[in-house]
């Protein structure tokens, strides 16, 4: 693990750790969260920690040709009165985001300064949300980082009420154009959709 300076440049993501760490420290320029993202390297840490600095291997992604929907899920997309925005509030949906108390964490890991990068982000183009409404209430969604390259990275999502984060997930998998959907680590609920994993060196080649 290795320990950032001022310059924006990156260890080979070769050298990553096990667990997928790859360095620490730095800050969240803009500069030097497009060089990470293009370079397959996120930043991952909780609030009092160091900014830590991940490049997994293996890899979680979704193909969206590969997305699965249970025939449950199908009834209440059916059923359901969701509206579905994209880039709507962008602010709105990390800010819930990072309220969502999450089995594990003790605090969150998208702190304010957090938070202000991926405006920034948004705001260049280069990040964007989707938002589930209900009755005019934002009850759930999700943003991630678009680099412009055909893959989507995908950082966070909330939910409010059930099943809101998946309509809004599922939904912009169906509507996207994206070949790939970057879901970094593994969990249970995104391998239910159709997520796989995928070797690091295969992720890069796919970042292009």
């Amino acid at each position: 693990m290795e320990l950032l300076g001022d310059d924006i440049v990156f260890p080979e993501v070769s050298k990553a750790s096990k667990e997928g760490i790859l360095a620490v420290g730095g800050d969240l320029s803009i500069e030097r969260l497009l060089e990470a993202y293009k370079n397959g390297i996120f930043p991952w840490f909780e609030e009092d920690e160091p900014i830590l600095w991940w490049s997994p291997d293996p890899r979680f992604v979704l193909f969206p040709e590969k997305l699965k929907i249970s025939k449950s899920m199908r009834q209440v997309m059916r059923n359901s009165d969701f509206r579905i925005t994209v880039n709507e509030d962008f602010e709105a949906v990390i800010d819930n985001c990072s309220k969502i108390k999450r089995a594990g964490q003790n605090g969150t890991w998208i702190t304010n300064e957090l938070k202000e990068a991926y405006i920034k982000l948004h705001e260049l183009g280069f990040a964007k949300s989707v938002e589930v409404w209900l009755d005019n209430e934002l009850v759930g969604g999700l943003y991630g980082v678009d680099l412009n390259n055909g893959v989507f990275c995908g950082e966070s999502m909330f939910s409010k009420v059930s099943n809101a984060s998946k309509v809004g997930f599922i939904s912009f998998v169906q509507n996207t154009n994206y070949k790939l959907i970057d879901c970094q680590v593994y969990t249970n609920h995104l391998e239910s959709l159709g997520a796989e994993e995928m070797s690091r060196q295969e992720f890069l080649k796919h970042l292009g």
